[in-house]
């Protein structure tokens, strides 16, 4: 089956997000779709998957048009979607196997026929089985961790009449093994003649897995060409417009021997167990280790996000209770999220009131007015510091590109100038422009004498930007490393248990 998008073009309230757009692809093919945050990849994939039905132009299914105007009718069509952010679409309260199976349950409401439960089971264990999972099925799907709900989503696309699945950044929040296990699924997919549409920004999975690929920016078709023709260094050109410089800042690791920031024996008491570090003034301190491996609930527990069964942490000498958020910023840390659209923005709210949102007290007039103007002029000058693209400060964070979210969550955190910062896959999702804007607003931080917290599982990132690294496995570290001295084959020897 042939698939032809043309000329398509979509308006949101001040800004084209695309214009005159072509995209083709056909069953049996992966094809990778990319671009710079903002390019208007997921945007296109919304429309295709009935998401967004204000377009103009046309779908073509093998040279007939169709109009796809909702949600159900993509999916009748045969076009399945597998989005980012994995928690809007999976219901916590039900199990894995509801889950998997929602779409057929939901079509299947109308013959008022009785829930065969047994069956739904079996069907779905049988999908499970087939991707070679290890989820009990009757599992309820809020006790997951973020990489299985993935997955379960991607099973629930497939457990359907599926002629093409969108996947966008499907290996965001995947270990390496998970990765492997995707791909190899995407690979039968394929075999079976299903079209595999993949978005993402990791550029090493796009010529290991993918067979073609278009690349968009600023919301316009850019070219397409098949992956063996390319490389990485014409594909980044292609998606910037532009050649690239170095990833990673310059720095000059002056940071001395003043310990901003003590921990000892911190534990969860789940995924967290008897952790220790410290971090100096102006330094970087990566704690690296594969999905699973605990960092997400470590900045958590250290943010008071989570309950603390046991540990201690001082800031500058000052004990720290570690029992809520309100408490952490109040006593100088500040945590960008893993999750932003569900932890780290205000989707539904404004730039401006999420880059103020922390900060209220310094617009604060009588009786507790907000000085909206005063409030407009910061938010101003902080959507020029930070680079973000958005038609006005007044404009939904919803609205935005992912980088840009990420931009904002950084940003409300600036203005709260704290002493500490904790960042939890702050490019998760980010072009490779965005990532060095990123990496760029974390190297200032420390040169302000800041100190930093930079938990991630891309080793790379872990090498090109931290001063010192920990890495956590099973939820304890292993090994403490000087930057400069290690590589991210050492890294990965620790992250995997090694000894």
């Amino acid at each position: 089956m042939i698939l032809q998008m043309k000329n398509i073009s979509i308006e949101f309230p001040g800004v084209w997000a695309l214009n005159a757009v072509d995209f083709n692809t056909e069953t049996g093919r992966i094809h990778a779709l990319i671009g710079a945050n903002g390019a208007g990849k997921s945007t296109l994939m919304k429309v295709l998957s009935g998401a967004h039905d204000h377009y103009t132009g046309e779908i073509q299914l093998n040279g007939e048009s169709v109009e796809i105007r909702t949600p159900a009718h993509a999916q009748k069509l045969g076009i399945q979607t597998v989005y980012q952010e994995v928690d809007t679409a999976i219901i916590p309260s039900l199990t894995v196997a509801e889950n998997i199976m929602l779409n057929q349950t939901v079509q299947n409401l109308d013959n008022r026929h009785w829930m065969n439960w047994k069956q739904l089971f079996k069907q779905a264990e049988d999908i499970i089985e087939g991707m070679n999972l290890k989820i009990p099925v009757k599992k309820l799907a809020g006790e997951l961790t973020l990489a299985e709900k993935q997955l379960v989503l991607i099973a629930r696309a497939i457990s359907s009449h599926c002629s093409f699945l969108i996947l966008d950044e499907p290996t965001a929040p995947l270990s390496h093994t998970e990765t492997t296990e995707l791909f190899r699924i995407v690979r039968d997919l394929a075999k079976r003649n299903v079209g595999i549409i993949f978005i993402s920004h990791r550029l090493p999975e796009i010529f290991e897995i993918c067979d073609e690929l278009t690349i968009m920016r600023n919301g316009e078709f850019i070219v397409k060409k098949e992956t063996g023709d390319v490389d990485s260094q014409q594909v980044i050109e292609y998606m910037l417009g532009r050649r690239m410089e170095d990833q990673f800042p310059a720095r000059s690791n002056t940071f001395g021997d003043n310990t901003l920031l003590e921990v000892a024996g911190l534990s969860d008491g789940d995924k967290v167990k008897n952790t220790s570090f410290h971090v100096k003034a102006g330094e970087i301190v990566g704690i690296a280790g594969l999905v699973g491996a605990g960092k997400t609930e470590l900045c958590k527990a250290l943010f008071g996000a989570s309950p603390t069964v046991s540990g201690t942490a001082s800031l500058n000498g000052k004990k720290l209770k570690l029992t809520s958020p309100h408490a952490a910023v109040k006593n100088g840390l500040a945590l960008v999220p893993e999750e932003r659209r569900k932890e780290g923005v205000l989707v539904a709210e404004s730039v401006s009131s999420n880059l103020t949102a922390v900060s209220l007290k310094k617009f604060s007039r009588l009786f507790g007015f907000i000085d909206r103007r005063s409030e407009k002029n910061i938010a101003q000058e902080y959507i020029k510091a930070l680079g973000i693209k958005t038609p006005s400060e007044s404009a939904k964070v919803e609205n935005l590109s992912g980088g840009n979210q990420q931009k904002v969550a950084i940003g409300r955190w600036l203005l709260a100038d704290a002493d500490v910062y904790i960042f939890d896959e702050p490019t998760k999702g980010v072009d490779v422009g965005a990532k060095r804007d990123i990496f760029e607003l974390i190297a200032k931080l420390a040169a302000q004498g800041k100190g930093i917290i930079y938990a991630s599982s891309e080793l790379s990132e872990i090498v090109g930007i931290t001063d010192r690294v920990y890495v956590l496995y099973d939820g304890e570290p292993v090994k403490e490393l000087a930057t400069a001295e290690t590589t991210e084959e050492e890294l990965l020897f620790y992250s995997t248990g090694g000894r």
